[in-house]
């Protein structure tokens, strides 16, 4: 990165300087709107309605009887206010519903690791121009983003305005004089009358307080050390790419304070270093990577027609669909040819049964018929007995 420096004619680079590795932190907009709007909440300060508001009258229910609610009614009589209803919230002079109270959790806890991450990722956010250019900022003209200046010698205002206007921050200034407005609603009354857009944040690191006196009467410009960067300057309203000119000083201090390149950080908090979060992807182009020869070179690539062919499983009842049944039990034929097996057998033995029972099933009637014939009974009547056995009673 090139170090500007004021000249005659605009200014001109006098040095080089490397690019801090936070400066290409992951961008998280979800962590930032959420650690913005916790600190936010950490500078309100306690109101409450009046303890006794609502109930500084004498009112008693009448009771039931009378036709009407049960609300409580102002005493008295003779005026138009003997009778109304009193203390509920639907009441005319009565208390609000739920009386806001002093000891509400105002403050909110944040995690260390989460205010360094979104802090880390609005410092990333100010190196990128396109973001710095949808928060509002006009650096058509700025030579780089990020700015980085020598700001040595800088003690007076007309200094500070020669040294941004010589950056090409002129038009960001001129557009912070021109949004002033008459603020809208109560605020005129309560110390906030006007309302302006944020200009430049100017981050300093060893000048010291004479560049804090150059820069605090520019409308709009905001100053603050490198070792205590806030979010709350860094996005304001929770929108990242705030326009930050640096000073050469700050700008080498900032790998010793976040780290980077493989090494955390040289200060400590509270005896612990810190490491840059890493980012999920190398390249962040993701059409890039899908396009690329060795993606689209590979055979598991699909088309697009085919990526978009959404195959749907056909439904069917599988004691219908002998092909279904065979997908979910490929041992039904083999037991249904088992079981037709097993039958027939058992078909055949019964048919067995059944023809040798009706050839036994000569009675001793028939053998007594046969014996008192005239013919000889009783020799046939052995060979049926040798034959087929003796018949049942």
């Amino acid at each position: 990165m090139n170090v500007y420096k004021t000249a005659d004619e605009g200014a001109q680079a006098s040095s080089q300087v490397e690019l801090p590795a936070v400066l290409s932190a992951p961008i998280r907009q979800d962590i930032v709107h959420f650690v913005h709007t916790h600190m936010a909440k950490n500078a309100r300060q306690a109101y409450a309605v009046s303890k006794d508001a609502g109930h500084q009258t004498s009112a008693e229910s009448w009771g039931t009887g009378r036709a009407v609610s049960r609300i409580p009614r102002v005493c008295g009589s003779g005026t138009h206010r003997s009778g109304q209803g009193a203390f509920g919230n639907m009441c005319r002079g009565g208390r609000m519903f739920a009386p806001t109270k002093t000891w509400r959790k105002w403050h909110r806890k944040i995690n260390v690791n989460q205010r360094r991450y979104a802090v880390s990722s609005a410092l990333a956010a100010s190196a990128v121009p396109g973001l710095v250019m949808a928060r509002g900022h006009r650096i058509e003209d700025v030579y780089e983003v990020p700015c980085v200046v020598e700001a040595d010698g800088v003690s007076k205002t007309k200094q500070a305005i020669a040294l941004l206007e010589g950056v090409g921050a002129g038009s960001d200034l001129d557009n912070v004089k021109a949004s002033r407005a008459m603020r809208s609603g109560k605020g005129k009354a309560r110390n906030r009358r006007f309302q302006q857009r944020r200009g430049p944040l100017v981050v300093y690191g060893d000048e010291g307080k004479s560049i804090e006196q150059a820069f605090r009467l520019l409308p709009g410009v905001e100053l603050c050390h490198v070792s205590r960067l806030n979010l709350l300057q860094l996005a304001p309203g929770g929108h990242m790419g705030r326009f930050c000119v640096w000073t050469k000083s700050a700008f080498e201090q900032l790998d010793g304070l976040w780290g980077g390149n493989g090494k955390t950080s040289a200060k400590t908090h509270n005896g612990r270093t810190y490491r840059l979060p890493a980012s999920a992807m190398a390249n962040a182009d993701l059409a890039k990577v899908i396009n690329s020869a060795g993606i689209q070179g590979h055979k598991d690539v699909r088309s697009k027609s085919e990526a978009n062919h959404r195959v749907t499983a056909k439904r069917g009842n599988a004691l219908r669909n002998k092909a279904l049944r065979m997908k979910l039990d490929p041992f039904t034929d083999a037991r249904r040819a088992a079981t037709s097996k097993a039958q027939a057998e058992a078909a055949a033995a019964n048919r067995s049964k059944k023809r040798d029972a009706k050839r036994r099933g000569a009675s001793l009637a028939f053998l007594d018929r046969l014996q008192s014939s005239e013919w000889k009974g009783e020799e046939v009547a052995k060979t049926y007995v040798a034959t087929y056995g003796k018949p049942q009673v």
